[in-house]
């Protein structure tokens, strides 16, 4: 489908304004909802492309400034040491209460698009696939995709790096899809099966998927990007949400909104 990739809204947060980035189909009708999670480096050239494939498959998907109380608008890091530093920081720096509420902001801004059919889903990779996990406790999210969720199993996530993401397991309602590559020193093989173990005891709905790959492996950008791996995950990621949120093409009013047509 063609797309519209140049809109923003920006939504009211407890820490400020945050610029979420909107990706939807051009096409008449009503689409489901995603909320994407970027990388540590927020909303790159391969995050937009991210969100560009999975909007271009029929969904409105948007995407958050994941540290937008700390960076200006639009700020993205280099992926270069420096970057990597600087987003590591602020990972530990922003409070955990403000991840739940930012991600509680895009949903309730989905669900209520005059283009979205109300049913949403959650994808995230790396420190976003950790805030996908989260963001899926909310029982409007029908399906979530952690692509290697950096910190669950160490509880590394947010201010104090104490978050409780392995208590709050059984508040996963939807259906969940992880995915691992198991040369990643990030998530290193006891802390994959911490996690398994967890998803499993508290009986959650879950596919679970491991690659011969490094960590960023679905990037599309740099030596660690594997693309053979990349298209099948694609594939599994839409066949979820297909399948879980998919309920046909229903025809819309007129678009509203007053950033529409708007890029940074």
């Amino acid at each position: 489908m063609i797309i519209k990739d140049n809109e923003f809204v920006d939504l009211d947060t407890l820490t400020g304004p945050m610029r979420t980035h909107i990706f939807r189909p051009t096409a008449e009708g009503r689409y489901p909802g995603i909320l994407l999670f970027s990388e540590i480096f927020q909303v790159t050239g391969p995050i937009r492309r991210t969100a560009a494939r999975i909007a271009g498959n029929g969904f409105i998907v948007a995407v958050p400034e994941i540290y937008h109380e700390l960076e200006p608008a639009c700020t993205i890091l280099a992926y270069d040491e420096a970057g990597a530093d600087r987003g590591n920081s602020h990972k530990t720096t922003k409070e955990l209460a403000s991840y739940d509420s930012d991600a509680r902001a895009v949903l309730a801004y989905l669900k209520s698009h005059p283009l979205c059919t109300g049913k949403l889903g959650s994808m995230g990779i790396c420190i976003g696939g950790h805030l996908s996990f989260r963001a899926s406790m909310n029982p409007e999210v029908l399906a979530g995709v952690c692509f290697y969720a950096t910190d669950i199993h160490k509880r590394g996530l947010g201010k104090g790096t104490n978050d409780n993401s392995l208590d709050r397991i059984n508040e996963l309602k939807g259906e969940m899809l992880m995915i691992w590559g198991r040369q990643d020193p990030h998530v290193p093989r006891e802390g994959r099966a911490l996690i398994y173990n967890a998803l499993s005891d508290a009986n959650i709905n879950f596919q679970w998927h491991e690659f011969n790959a490094a960590h960023a492996f679905i990037r599309d950008e740099g030596y660690r990007y594997d693309p053979a791996a990349a298209e099948m995950c694609y594939a599994m990621v839409l066949e979820l949400f297909k399948r879980r949120l998919s309920e046909g093409d229903i025809p819309a009013g007129r678009t509203t909104g007053s950033n529409l047509d708007a890029k940074c």
